[in-house]
């Protein structure tokens, strides 16, 4: 073909390189810090920036080497472009496949931010461009007759220009031109087009990363706007819109929106869901997160789409190492031919030395040690491990902390979805998943919800059926439960002595079930054996010692035994838990005013549900509180605002101690008995005992009040 400068197309035909839509290719190559848990990139090698269009069967592929290449193309073909295209970065491809590259399109306009400028009149190629490592490229502008777009601006550069290898020529910079709103089609010279024709309209393509497909018939490449949608064959680059967002999600990870930070990634996922560096980047927003099991699943995803993907690799093995997976952290974390973080591998090693240690200890049933180490492996990094909690649960379980152990139940960490890696993880010789569902059917069982205990230790049969503790469990968890279902029948229909032989059995299965030690104690009450009921009281107690019922068959236990110190101890206890049980309140009464007559003190009026007294006068002042017994006196005045707050407490008091004589004093009706009193600030309480005054209290708090009160009941 013929390109002179006096033809007048060749203007006309001039490429304009802004226009073919390279400044809007981008690659976001920014990394994020190296830190484990930032979201990273892959450095895109993008070889030469414009390589020549030629059709290819198996799609649009980009080569990695300069290579020389050919452009031929007949009178029809025109590589000169108008209006605005956005070319999507395609993959590299490293297939063995023939020296043609049709079809072909490699760039970066940020590579090149500024280009080499030519002047005018320069001879350009007939035959297309040749491309030699080390050589400058040329930029072919053929000229055709039959050219389908527009003049460029006459400011702008022709093309033609030689710029070096690796570079891409940018023209009409700081320039203003049309943009045609609709897409461009390349020919690839099939149908009525040649090679590089460009062609408008089209805008339904699929641009790959490597592959590109069209609805057109002749096999043109259409190249869509931003928000084409993205297909990749292989990992690694992906277009330019999925770029875009990563660079977005970046940003926004960088500012700690790790919510908005996974959105962007989530877009750009959709675009080329086959690109690793993608799911690896979600995966650190996840993390920031705190969905450490989304995270791992990412990480494995991004592995499986690239294994030789490093960076995916040692974020997966630091996530592993807070869930306590050494073992899978390890193979992640130290790579054949990979220069391991030597943080993360120190980190990997003290939490393994723990879990070890915690593992020997539980073995021999040093629950203590076990307790300790477990808790300084999650301290030394596997602050996400759902085992290591439960061990935690199991060890204080065993050492008779059923409180402690129900409250860590709570603070378990949720791992959802399950891993592949999770599932196949052992801890303490069993499955994961089964030594959680263990250790629950152990807390469910001390808790005496037998049901729920038998479908957790179902669970850790069905997840690992070949584990001899979780079968040993799960008999001794159904005989249990048997024994005490059968248990409760015959303590029902009164048949209170093989109901003990009953719970009997079942404390053989299970010795530090305070449920059947309590069940039992009250089988003993009912056949009179009291000190016997008191025995499995204490035994309950020392495994769960707020054990409520336990406490009240200790309490009832001991008022039969003539007990009454014991018995008033444990009532008042009840009482502070149970303030509006009237029964307990009752009991309490009974029991002071017997202890107190077993002291040899008299006992006058006194009867249980008394009201505040109040008192008028000063004669009657000092009858009450010359009373055997304690007396609280309450000076208030209606006016005082602090008085008028603590007088219902007062009446709350009156009622929970019983055995107390209380009464109340209105200075302001009775000021001959706040005279000879001396009291000059409200509210005064003053404790008086058999006629002698014990104690005096200003404006007291109520925990100071009862305090005070419960001192004195005695």
């Amino acid at each position: 073909m013929s390109h002179s400068g006096k033809n007048n197309n060749t203007t006309t035909t001039a490429t304009n390189i802004t226009e073919l839509g390279f400044h809007n290719l981008s690659f976001c190559d920014d990394a994020l810090s190296c830190e484990a848990n930032k979201p990273d990139f892959r450095e895109l090698d993008l070889g030469s920036p414009v390589s020549p269009l030629r059709t290819r069967p198996s799609g649009l592929t980009a080569t990695s080497t300069t290579t020389t290449t050919t452009t031929s193309s007949s009178s029809s073909s025109s590589g000169s472009v108008s209006g605005q295209t956005r070319l999507n970065p395609v993959n590299k491809r490293h297939d063995s496949i023939p020296n043609s590259h049709s079809g072909e399109l490699s760039g970066s306009s940020e590579t090149s931010p500024t280009a080499p400028t030519r002047k005018p009149g320069h001879a350009r190629s007939d035959s297309g461009s040749v491309s030699v490592s080390g050589h400058p490229l040329i930029y072919s502008g053929q000229s055709s007759h039959q050219s389908s777009v527009s003049s460029p601006p006459p400011n702008v550069l022709p093309t033609g220009n030689i710029c070096p290898s690796g570079k891409i020529l940018k023209t009409g910079i700081g320039l203003t031109s049309n943009r045609s709103s609709r897409t461009d089609t390349l020919g690839s010279g099939m149908g009525h087009y040649g090679h590089g024709s460009i062609m408008r309209g089209g805008s339904n393509h699929i641009v790959g990363g490597g592959s590109a497909t069209s609805v057109k018939s002749g096999g043109s490449l259409a190249v869509g706007p931003e928000n084409a949608n993205v297909n990749r064959n292989r990992g690694g680059i992906c277009g330019g819109d999925a770029e875009e967002l990563k660079r977005m999600g970046n940003e926004l990870y960088r500012k700690g929106c790790f919510g908005e930070a996974l959105s962007m990634y989530d877009k750009a996922i959709s675009l080329a869901p086959r690109n690793a560096a993608f799911r690896s980047n979600r995966a650190a927003a996840l993390t920031g997160l705190g969905r450490i099991g989304e995270a791992v699943k990412e990480c494995e995803e991004a592995v499986r789409l690239d294994p030789n993907y490093w960076r995916a690799h040692q974020r997966l093995g630091s996530l592993l190492v807070r869930l306590g997976q050494v073992e899978n952290a390890r193979r992640h974390l130290c790579l054949s031919g990979q220069q391991a973080d030597p943080t993360e591998v120190h980190r990997l090693q003290v939490v393994e030395k723990h879990l070890s240690k915690c593992t020997d200890a539980r073995k021999v049933g040093d629950w203590k040690s076990a307790l300790r180490e477990g808790d300084a492996a999650i301290a030394a990094g596997a602050d996400f491990s759902p085992q290591l909690s439960m061990c935690r649960v199991e060890a204080l379980l065993k050492l008779h902390q059923l409180e402690d152990a129900e409250s860590s139940l709570s603070n378990i960490p949720k791992i959802e979805p399950s891993t592949v890696s999770s599932s196949q993880t052992r801890f303490f010789g069993m499955l994961s998943e089964a030594y959680t569902f263990f250790v629950r059917a152990q807390i469910e069982m001390a808790l005496g919800r037998f049901e729920n205990a038998v479908t957790a230790a179902e669970k850790a049969g069905q997840i690992d059926p070949r584990n001899v503790e979780v079968a040993v469990l799960l008999n001794n968890v159904k005989l249990v439960a048997r024994a005490r279902a059968r248990g409760n029948d015959l303590f029902k229909s009164e048949r209170f002595t093989e109901a003990c032989q009953a719970y009997g059995e079942g404390l053989r299965f299970d010795p530090s079930n305070s449920v059947l030690y309590c069940n039992r104690a009250a089988c003993w009450f009912k056949l009179g054996q009291w000190e016997r009921s008191v025995e499995d009281s204490n035994q309950a107690l020392l495994i769960q010692p707020n054990y409520t019922k336990a406490l009240l068959r200790r309490a009832a236990s001991n008022s039969k035994l003539e007990k009454w110190a014991d018995a008033v101890r444990d009532f008042e206890v009840l009482r502070r838990e149970l303030p509006d049980d009237n029964e307990i309140a009752e009991s309490l009464f009974h029991a002071q005013v017997s202890l107190k007559k077993s002291r040899g003190e008299e006992v006058y009026n006194m009867k249980f549900g008394g009201e505040v007294e109040e008192v008028s006068s000063l004669e009657q002042f000092r009858a009450a509180v010359s009373l055997p017994g304690v007396s609280v006196v309450h000076f208030k005045s209606a006016s005082n605002l602090h008085c008028k707050q603590i007088s219902p407490y007062v009446e709350t008091l009156c009622g929970r101690y019983p055995s107390i004589n209380f009464l109340k004093v209105d200075i302001d009706e009775s000021p001959g008995v706040a005279h000879a009193e001396n009291v000059r600030i409200v509210p005064t309480f003053k404790i008086y005992k058999n006629g002698s005054r014990m104690k005096e209290i200003v404006c007291p708090s109520r925990d100071m009040l009862e305090h005070s009160v419960r001192h004195y009941s005695f």
